[in-house]
């Protein structure tokens, strides 16, 4: 009887021991089969603002550059913690807001070139990290010497649509006492004209045709800022001398 007992109490710890090898050599390999949502990798994407006509961009010194940063999650989760953004250049002023990002989220990259810039290649980079996991993007604009003289007119165009929009789109925001930075875009262009303003919730991409009536139209694209990647309301003043009013079009593909 004795033997007995002890046969059977020797047996529960032969398999109390062969359970825990077991668990010890499952667990480890389940771990590794579970997507690791603190270090899932990640993709960023970077394009310019407006969009750029070919594979150079242009600017000229003291234009504001914009690109805008998002990211990418390259596997399913949830709760995965924000990309830290950095940015540098040797050459000129860079800065990159927000300086973290989440999928969904935009970043906004300036570049603004110097006078000491003309005739070269700007290169800035931009590093995106989360714990030790990096990606980086470098980004090339070429310096060249055109005379920035569009600002009074580009606020002007602006100008003939924001009473418009405040009174027929007033759920934007936009009214004439917005404040806004403008900065030349593709400045190379010539016959249509092309300038951007930033407010603090808008991007507003104006362009306009330098001709007689009835082809001396104007367009603003808008874009909202830090979740938007592109406009999604378009105006068009089909002849600004003949004193059109704004109406709705289709934001194109191109822009």
């Amino acid at each position: 009887m004795k033997k007995s007992c002890a046969t059977r109490a020797i047996t529960k710890i032969q398999s109390v021991i062969i359970a825990v090898i077991l668990v010890a050599a499952i667990v480890p390999s389940a771990y590794f089969l579970l997507p690791n949502m603190e270090t899932a990798p990640f993709s960023v994407k970077v394009v310019s603002r407006p969009a750029s006509f070919g594979d150079i961009v242009y600017s000229i010194p003291g234009q504001k550059c914009l690109f805008l940063v998002t990211v990418e999650e390259n596997q399913t989760g949830t709760a995965l913690k924000p990309v830290s953004l950095s940015v540098k250049s040797p050459d000129c002023e860079v800065t990159v807001f927000p300086e973290s990002i989440t999928p969904g989220q935009v970043a906004e990259l300036s570049v603004m070139p110097t006078q000491n810039n003309i005739g070269k290649n700007v290169t800035v980079t931009l590093q995106a990290e989360r714990q030790g996991l990096k990606q980086i993007k470098t980004i090339t604009t070429e310096v060249i010497e055109v005379e920035n003289t569009l600002e009074p007119e580009a606020a002007s165009m602006r100008e003939k649509f924001t009473y418009w929009l405040s009174e027929n789109y007033p759920e934007l925001g936009i009214t004439n006492n917005a404040t806004w930075m403008g900065t030349i875009v593709n400045p190379r262009i010539l016959v249509v004209m092309h300038y951007m303003f930033l407010s603090e919730n808008w991007e507003m991409y104006v362009t306009w045709h330098i001709m007689i009536p009835p082809y001396d139209w104007a367009r603003i694209y808008l874009r909202h800022r830090y979740n938007q990647t592109a406009p999604t309301y378009a105006f068009e003043i089909s002849s600004v001398q003949g004193q059109a009013q704004p109406q709705t079009i289709e934001v194109p593909d191109w822009v």
